[in-house]
């Protein structure tokens, strides 16, 4: 159990907490509804129809997601069900839609931001240097944002916090405005509206209209932030949600006749709302009002490339993107996305220009196909149910939920068959893409630990839903507990160790690179060293290409060679030497597969003097291109050390049968020498400052991270005691490469044995290596087990 700090204790603070999005909608989904009505020739009656199936919908969605805030506690909402009940390929689709929908959140926000703008500014509707002055207002304003953003929350939070209470105060006036100005009057509903020659554009306005519920999914992600037992967490987030819903249904049915009778959507210079509260407010009201809306919509795409943020973290975490794209910044935010997302925006108003409408059906595209799989999860988890146990209730529910789907998917259908060829085709290339791309990487890093996949969904919707909220509401400051279940079971024992541990592994064939250097020739001692214990062939190899063109050279190498090699023997070593003209990488690439070489033993440090295991060093590329391991000797300027020894071995583990390929040489080397071995894992939990969980979440998964990894590495040792191996576990740190060189330190070892995916290229300069880490910063020597790409998870 957890304890979460900064909680939200009313469903009004969850509605200033999350609310922003759907809040705003009202303020620009009118004109391009109105845009397409008013040419039907029956628009009162087709604007009446579009807006209470508008409504319908909203009724019949928001009822699907009380079932998804009970069912799920957790904050991870309707993605986390999904994923639930679809696996994980539901988990890269909502990805890759979430992070074009914030994308296009932050192009109609700004866009609609720009508009309300150019309503008490018409002077923006003009060019500057051959470019729209409202473009060049959009692309200034998109950058001061990115940079607000990229300043932290707390700075996003002071800049934007009070937007969503003053959207909903706006709001409310213009209700009670309208029905003391014109009564009260709500849109027509005639079933003329359904009929052949109106359907077509009832639908296309319910369609439209439809983006109100944009950022309803939200509320879903905040129910782990209410104090109160789950069912009171659950009923608190929904009670938030029907607060903004219930404002938006409001304007809608209130305001929504009063817009269409008042305003002209052929005056595209002022937009309809601004139309619609130039003529029911008194002065200064309206101006105070279009302060409002530029407030709210700038907040609006603030919070867009904030979610773009936590999304970032949350995939990094679960290994879905390379981690460069997830790193953090000065102010502990992952800036890249950002910018990135800044680029794309620009790039787009440069294209396509400013107005809202533009990409307004694209956004509620995306956002209709995430809410079509959380109400076919909801429908397909009520059928598992009943069909476990039948109730007349759970039937009527999916009734309804199923309902809610058909609505949801044929809105999403409706989009697509529109505007395919107006930009909705976006989404068949991109979303394939950004599906390919997250399952790239997942293969190529591995799939994270439980707990640090878990800690990723939360980042990547639980937080992403916070908002500025988080850190700077009157939640944020509420210091009060509330206990959530962390659903995590122990990690289970992998069905891969003991086949690991009963592999036989050997040691006949040990290959040493030499360059002539004083460096390299610190590898032989420790060469000879296994040798002399396991009985194996030594051959030591020198390649270079410089040996085609320099006679010379070769000559200096194989005499080299020849002498070392003669001293070596005369230790009762079976030794044998090679010269290649080739660089060394392939030379010993080709040499390794021919002979069947098991081992090969490199130091750090070459010729130059400088560390090879750098970016594309020779020891990068060896560990690239070979699948066996390679043993790393740190070069010390006062010459090789004294005789080596080995009496402790640290075996870095991580639960995954990557790692797990090095326990057959970590039993052979500890019989052979008789030495301890020593398990240590670190918890693939990060520190709650670097990441916007709260802390007490974060201590909850660590210790359940820790508990998990005793309990296997336990497992391990019993196996290895067995074999009467002297062996001890360690689980500690937060680091890997940090932890595991402390630890090594601090316990005088004398072998760091790890396993490294062998990346070079631009795979090394995304992704990072712990090996790399381990190398550069210990002074102990290191074996480097490259991992079976076959084995690698999806």
């Amino acid at each position: 159990m957890a304890r979460i700090s900064h909680k939200l204790k009313n469903p009004f603070e969850g509605a200033l907490a999350g609310g922003g999005d759907p809040a705003t909608s009202p303020l620009y989904v009118f004109g391009p509804f109105l845009s397409l009505v008013v040419v039907s020739g029956a628009a009162r009656v087709v604007f009446g129809g579009a807006v209470w199936l508008a409504v319908l919908t909203i009724a019949v969605v928001s009822a699907m997601y009380r079932l998804v805030m009970q069912w799920v506690t957790d904050g991870s909402g309707g993605s986390g069900l999904s994923e639930e009940e679809f696996g994980g390929w539901a988990v890269k689709v909502n990805a890759g839609i979430t992070f074009i929908e914030y994308t296009l959140t932050f192009l109609v926000s700004m866009a609609a931001m720009v508009t309300f703008i150019a309503d008490r500014f018409p002077a923006l509707n003009g060019d500057l240097l051959g470019l729209p002055l409202r473009t060049l207002t959009a692309i200034g304003l998109s950058l001061l944002i990115g940079w607000l953003v990229n300043r932290g929350p707390k700075m996003a939070a002071r800049t934007f916090g009070p937007a969503t209470a003053a959207v909903l105060i706006l709001l409310w006036i213009m209700i009670f405005s309208t029905i003391i100005r014109t009564g009260f009057h709500l849109p027509v509903f005639s079933f003329e509206a359904f009929t052949p020659p109106n359907l077509h554009f009832t639908i296309g306005g319910f369609v439209r209209i439809l983006a109100v519920m944009t950022g309803i999914e939200v509320f879903a992600n905040l129910v782990a932030a209410f104090d109160g037992t789950p069912k009171q967490k659950s009923r608190k987030a929904f009670q938030s949600m029907l607060i903004i819903m219930s404002t938006t249904a409001a304007t809608m049915l209130i305001v929504g006749p009063a817009i269409f009778s008042l305003s002209d959507p052929s005056i595209r210079e002022v937009s309809v709302f601004t139309q619609t509260m130039d003529q029911l407010l008194p002065d200064p009201l309206p101006y105070l009002g279009s302060l409002v809306g530029i407030f709210v919509l700038m907040s609006a795409s603030a919070a867009s490339a904030q979610g773009l943020q936590n999304l970032a973290l949350g995939l990094k975490e679960r290994h879905y993107i390379p981690p460069v794209l997830g790193k953090l910044n000065q102010f502990e935010v992952a800036d890249k996305p950002v910018w990135i997302e800044i680029g794309v925006v620009i790039f787009c108003f440069l294209l396509f220009g400013t107005h809202e409408e533009t990409y307004l059906a694209l956004y509620a595209a995306g956002v209709f196909i995430l809410l079509s799989m959380t109400g076919w999860a909801v429908t397909h988890r009520l059928v598992n149910q009943v069909r476990d146990k039948f109730s007349l209730r759970k039937t009527g529910l999916i009734i309804g939920t199923t309902i809610a789907a058909i609505l949801t998917t044929s809105a999403t259908l409706i989009i697509f068959e529109e505007r395919l060829l107006e930009g909705a085709w976006v989404y068949f290339i991109l979303i394939p893409i950004l599906y390919f791309a997250f399952s790239y990487f997942r293969k190529r890093i591995g799939a994270p630990s439980p707990e640090m996949d878990y800690l990723g969904q939360i980042n990547s919707t639980l937080l992403a839903g916070f908002g500025f909220g988080q850190t700077s509401s009157p939640a944020g400051r509420n210091g009060n507990g509330v206990t959530v279940p962390l659903q995590l079971g122990w990690m289970p024992e992998s069905i891969f160790t003991q086949n690991r541990l009963n592999g036989k592994t050997k040691l006949r064939h040990i290959l040493v690179l030499l360059d002539g250097s004083s460096y390299a020739a610190q590898a032989l001692p420790y060469a000879q060293f296994y040798c002399e214990t396991t009985g194996a062939q030594l051959t030591l190899l020198s390649a270079s290409k410089k040996f085609r063109s320099d006679p010379v050279k070769l000559e200096e190498a194989e005499n080299y060679l020849v002498s070392v090699a003669e001293k070596i023997h005369a230790a009762g070593i079976k030794v044998n030497s090679l010269v290649i003209p080739d660089s060394p990488a392939e030379a010993a690439r080709t040499f390794v597969t021919e002979k069947e070489v098991d081992l090969v033993v490199i130091t750090t440090h070459g010729t130059s003097g400088g560390k090879n295991w750098l970016r594309e060093g020779l020891t990068s590329k060896l560990v690239h291109l070979l699948d066996i391991p390679v043993l790393l000797v740190q070069v010390f300027e006062s010459g090789a050390s004294e005789a080596p020894i080995l009496n402790r071995i640290l075996v870095s583990l991580d639960g995954s049968v990557f790692a797990e390929q090095l326990l057959p040489f970590a039993r052979l080397i500890g019989k052979l020498f008789d030495c301890e071995l020593m398990l240590i894992s670190v918890p693939s939990v990060p520190e709650s400052e670097k990441y916007r969980a709260p802390a007490s979440v974060i201590q909850a998964i660590r210790k359940q991270a820790i508990n998990s990894m005793q309990k296997y590495l336990d497992s391990v040792a019993e196996r290895l005691l067995a074999e009467e191996l002297s062996v001890r576990t360690i689980v500690t740190g937060s680091y890997p490469a940090r932890t595991i060189v402390d630890v090594g330190k601090r316990e005088g070892v004398d072998l760091i044995m790890i396993t490294s995916q062998g990346r070079g290229g631009l795979d090394l300069v995304f992704m990072g290596s712990v090996a790399q880490q381990v190398v550069q910063l210990t002074d102990s020597p290191v074996f480097i087990l490259p991992i079976i790409r076959e084995l690698s998870a999806d």
